[in-house]
């Protein structure tokens, strides 16, 4: 990692140096901006508040971790540069130690950003491929049970909720050895959790998980029945043939296709008006395509 000091107190600045160069730093010290080879190119710098132009090196290097070195605290030393791209400050006297854990501390958080930014790059290009009915995902109630024989079906939808909502979510296997366990310890109210492979549990396990999960921000993934679970579910085992494939639907296939997909959106009167039949043939054909009604 190449550093760059920019400090006109000499000792404080090759102290400095001496500390981050014996840990594997490669370091340059300047006495001010006006000294800066503009050609380099620095992953840290440290910079003196006391030295003319910092402010010219807070813009030139704000996409780099920015530590200000600080006399006092005011809105010139502090407020401003950190607003143009400045990262924090230390204080002086400070002790090494401190600033060392500083640039540590800004070391992780932007490897985790630039990590972050590119399982989410990765995760929209295999998951915007999969076409997903729309739905207003904030009036979504929760617990949900999502059936389908693909799991990428149910991984969209969870990815598509935790945007609209602005959620943070919480993902676990069941098919994995011990994950009822790391579950209940690892949960919190303020997360999302996402359960997959509800199908490979046994029925003690299954009704731990169903007590566990009761008026909780859970989505439950299987792809197997739903009809004695007892909790809203959206089957999408029907979205795998759906009216954006290549294949034409019959009309029975449309409207199972609608009914199935649309059912925990619309109310049971808006759905029949949109199919064009009463609430009475709704029932029957729910009952005759083998579709749990929405509780």
């Amino acid at each position: 990692m190449k550093v760059l000091i920019i400090e006109n107190e000499i000792y404080l600045a090759q102290s400095i140096s001496i500390k981050l160069s014996d840990i594997g730093y490669n370091c340059d010290i300047i006495n001010a901006y006006e000294e800066l080879n503009h050609e380099k190119f620095y992953d840290i710098v440290l910079l003196s508040t006391n030295t003319d132009n910092f402010l010219k090196a807070v813009e030139k290097f704000k996409k780099s971790i920015i530590i200000l070195m600080i006399s006092y605290i005011s809105t010139d030393t502090v407020a401003n540069p950190l607003k143009i791209g400045a990262s924090d400050y230390i204080q002086k006297p400070f002790m090494i130690e401190e600033l060392l854990r500083k640039i540590k501390h800004y070391q992780g958080f932007k490897k985790l950003s630039i990590l972050n930014k590119a399982y989410k790059n990765y995760i929209h290009s295999r998951l915007d491929k999969i076409n997903l009915p729309a739905y207003n995902y904030k009036k979504i109630k929760l617990p949900l049970v999502i059936k389908s024989n693909k799991q990428s079906y149910a991984d969209a939808f969870v990815f598509h909720y935790i945007h609209e909502c602005d959620k943070t979510f919480f993902c676990v296997d069941l098919s994995i050895e011990h994950s009822i366990e790391q579950m209940m310890q690892s949960y919190t109210q303020n997360d999302l959790l996402f359960l997959s492979n509800f199908q490979v549990l046994k029925s003690p396990e299954r009704e731990k998980i169903l007590d566990f999960i009761q008026n909780k921000a859970v989505i439950l993934h299987t792809n197997a029945s739903t009809e004695d679970l007892g909790i809203h579910s959206i089957d999408f085992d029907y979205s795998e043939k759906n009216i954006s494939s290549n294949e034409i639907l019959t009309i029975d296939e449309y409207v199972k296709y609608i009914i199935a997909t649309y059912q925990n959106i619309f109310s049971d009167t808006d759905l029949s008006k949109k199919l064009g039949i009463s609430r009475k043939s709704l029932w029957e054909k729910r009952k005759k395509y083998g579709i749990s009604r929405k509780k």
